[in-house]
């Protein structure tokens, strides 16, 4: 079920753009990163607008005056909190869904990645159990081309650099930086001290960077390219729709964005 949903459709749309673009496997990576944030760019239209209603609810009288009334009775604040949802139209998994969607296409992404570029004769029949019949002749894309600049796609991003003992994972430090700056300016102000989402999306903000960084470094640079990718249109959506504030990079930022 899960090759068949994932692992499979992601497969063949690699190869078919691959192919079309003259057997270049980094641009492939890049065309499909772009088509799957188009895909899912209602979700994150959902996701935006999501957390723009629960930020209205946390900075709401009405919603404080709950809490500090029913503070002591965590049963009744539930009730009070889901009754506020539902007059607000608040989907309580709207915000974090779209997040929740990228681990499996990440899983998905990943092992597609890691069977189109096959190689060996045992990698080669595996692919072909990917491919849908007819759709591509496997043995015209033999053998992928799995290098984009300085990368070998099918493996980690490492490069060395002269007269340092060790080398240095570029790709994977673009990804913490480029997840780091996606949060932060996705990240809306909170005016509610007590406000314990605005608490989660502030961890977040912070172990997550590091978490896809992680990825990066140790799975194939296919993978670490699609988060870069994905990090940057991300950025350029949400600008789209005028909802990035600068003012969230700087020091003091939140909170004089907050009192807008």
């Amino acid at each position: 079920m899960w090759e068949t949903i994932i692992v499979n459709p992601f497969t063949n749309a690699l190869l078919f753009i691959y192919k079309l673009i003259g057997g270049n496997f980094g641009i492939a990576i890049i065309l499909f990163t772009i088509l799957i944030r188009v895909i899912t760019h209602p979700l994150m239209a959902s996701q935006i607008k999501g957390s723009t209603k629960m930020q209205e609810l946390q900075g709401s009288k009405e919603w404080q005056d709950i809490q500090k009334k029913y503070k002591d009775d965590k049963e009744k604040l539930s009730q009070e909190q889901m009754k506020l949802y539902k007059e607000m139209g608040i989907n309580p998994l709207g915000s974090c869904l779209p997040t929740l969607i990228q681990f499996p296409i990440i899983i998905g992404l990943y092992q597609s990645i890691i069977s189109a570029l096959a190689a060996t004769p045992i990698e080669l029949l595996n692919l072909s159990k990917h491919v849908y019949p007819g759709f591509i002749n496997i043995s015209s894309l033999i053998a992928i081309n799995k290098q984009f600049l300085w990368l070998n796609l099918a493996k980690p991003d490492i490069i060395q650099i002269p007269y340092l003992p060790f080398g240095l994972p570029i790709l994977a430090i673009i990804v913490v930086a480029t997840t780091y700056l996606q949060s932060k300016l996705m990240t809306p102000p909170s005016t509610n001290p007590n406000d314990q989402g605005a608490a989660m999306g502030k961890a977040m903000n912070l172990y997550m960077p590091f978490f896809m960084g992680y990825l990066a470094l140790t799975l194939a640079s296919g993978l670490a390219l699609y988060f870069v990718v994905s990090n940057i249109i991300g950025i350029i959506q949400y600008a789209a729709m005028g909802k990035i504030d600068i003012r969230n990079l700087l020091p003091g930022g939140k909170k004089l964005a907050a009192k807008r």
